[in-house]
Formats: structure tokens, sequence, C-alpha cells
């Protein structure tokens, strides 16, 4: 194993506590990539050999130096590229490091069974249609013929299911990567299973990341939601905007769609997250034209607003719902 996937426990809206914690990783090695607000993928190529250490061991240290020194606890996934080492660390839990071994026969057992949906880049489309044609797991995508995959999908998209499948990671720690996301994290006091109160927390999430986008002056063009359960697993949706976007009323459409596509019946849920990716500068995006008064007047009141909130803090204007 040369990568890891760390995942530290921060508090909500704690994204600052990142950058201080890099400083820990650069102890062992310069080839670190934040993944904001809470991740960080860890190259550990060089380090192994330099220290004499394997991966395993760097998790231990990671681990009890970020409980001395910031008292955050991590959770983290270790494998032999980035892709399942993020696969590691979906299944990882604080205290104990969900390891994939680097043997091909290892990285196929441990694929083999996971649903085709946990592979990272299948949207639920993608997912839905390789099902219906018994493609359901990892393990029966791999064993398919490319020239099935691509019939299914495209010759690009069946090219790289088909490699992450049989798990080829092409994938590589990039230092210090401009971040081309934004999160956010709206855990909740007790397992939660009122509606209503997902959806205020959605509400929640998409005004802070529009205020957050509106102040870098970028525009995000998807939009993803995490639900993470009571029995610590998760659901995640993703969906590109219609254009890209900063505008909270649309996130919290998009949101609002997204959370309605999971049908959940009484679930128990412990915290939602928000992530806008593809970021992208305000100025180069494009919007389309619109002769609707209300949306301009909401535009408008959105720019006062943050005018507002620069000036007297996040919480100066919010929606009524939010404080009620």
């Amino acid at each position: 194993m040369t990568i890891l996937c760390v995942r530290f426990q921060l508090p909500p809206t704690y994204e600052a506590a990142l950058p201080g914690l890099l400083g820990l990783l650069e102890e062992f090695t310069p080839v670190i990539e934040a993944l904001p607000p809470d991740r960080v993928l860890v190259d550990l190529r060089g380090a192994e050999r330099y220290f004499g250490r394997t991966a395993v061991e760097f998790a231990s240290l990671i681990r009890v130096r970020a409980l001395a020194r910031y008292g955050i606890d991590c959770a983290i996934g270790a494998g032999p590229g980035p892709m399942l080492a993020r696969m590691a660390l979906r299944e990882a839990v604080p205290g104990v490091t969900r390891v994939v071994p680097g043997e091909p026969d290892a990285v196929a057992e441990f694929l083999a069974e996971r649903p085709v949906g946990a592979l990272p880049g299948v949207g639920g489309a993608t997912a839905r249609t390789l099902c219906e044609y018994g493609l359901d797991t990892i393990g029966k995508v791999a064993a398919a013929p490319l020239s099935t995959l691509q019939r299914l999908t495209s010759a690009r998209i069946g090219r790289e299911l088909h490699e992450k499948a049989s798990g080829v990671d092409r994938g590589r720690v990039v230092p210090n990567a401009t971040s081309r996301s934004l999160a956010t994290e709206r855990p909740f006091s007790r397992d939660e299973l009122d509606p209503s109160l997902h959806r205020r927390a959605l509400l929640s999430g998409t005004e802070e990341l529009g205020t957050r986008l509106r102040a870098l002056e970028k525009v995000c063009r998807t939009l993803t939601l995490t639900v993470r359960y009571a029995d610590r697993s998760s659901t995640t949706r993703s969906r590109t905007l219609k254009e890209p976007t900063a505008h909270s009323s649309a996130l919290t459409a998009t949101a609002y769609a997204l959370y309605e596509t999971l049908g959940l019946q009484r679930a128990r849920v412990r915290a939602i997250g928000l992530r806008a990716e593809g970021l992208t500068p305000a100025e180069q995006a494009s919007h389309q034209l619109t002769f609707d008064p209300v949306d301009e007047k909401v535009r408008r009141i959105e720019e006062v607003a943050d005018r507002a909130r620069a000036k007297f803090g996040p919480h100066a204007v919010m929606p009524g719902t939010l404080a009620a």
C-alpha cells in the first residue's frame, strides 16, 4: 500500500482547521492533496523507503499525532492507488485502518461483490443501465467484455469502467492541487427521522455553499448530496446543474430534488452533506437570460444579503425557515 486517504473527524463548519492538519502530514511526505472539507490523499511511496515503515504504520502515527496535538480523530483507508484508498475509506472507522492489499487477487476480491455504483465516477444513470443488463456488481463488470461495456455506455466510459472494475487505478496524488469543490455537512444531535428537518438541513447547507461560492467569485457545475445513516452507511447522489451557478435558490432546488430521489421511508439520518463540484470562475460562466422578474429580484436580494453578511457576520441574513 502506498496511498492513504485520511478523513479527519472535524467539527461542523470547521473546514478552516484542515490546513493546519496538513502540516502534520507534511512531516512524512510532501506529496499530499487536500480534499476539503475533511479529507486528504497522501502518497507514501518515497516515505516508506526513507523511513522504513509501512503505510499501515504511518496511518497509526498520523492518528496518534492528530489526537495528541489537535484532539481530532481520523479514519483512514489504504490502498495501492487513490481510487482504492478512497473506496477503503468508506469502510474505515476511527482507530481502524481499512486496507486494500496491492496484490491483484486481493484487489479483485475487495472489488468483486461491491455494487457497481460504488466505483468512483459511476453515477446513477450509468449504474441503472448496467444493472438492467445484469452487471450489478463490480466483479461482473470486470468479467464483461470491453466491447459490451462500450456499447452500453460509450467508448471512453466503457474503457474507464473496465479498467476501474479490474482494479487498474490511473489516478495520482496531485500536491497542492487547487480545490475544485466546496463542501459542508449538517450533523444532527440525534438520529433524525423527520423529513422536514432533513430539508431544513439541506436549505442551510445550500445557503452556506451559495454564499461561499459568491464570496470566492466561483460557480459550480455539479451538486452532490451525501446522507449518512445511523448504521454508518451512506448514500450519495449527484446532479449536473442546467448551467453553472452560485445562486442559492438553484442549489436548494437541486438539493431537494436529489433528496427526493432517495425515497427515504423513516430513515434514521445522522448527517447530511452537500458538495459543490466543478468550480470555475464566475466571469467565465454563461448565464441564460430570463425575463422572469422574480428571478432577477431574488438575485438582487442575494447581493444585498451577501454585503450584510460580510459586514455583520454569516447569520446576519438567513431564510425565515432557518431563523424560526
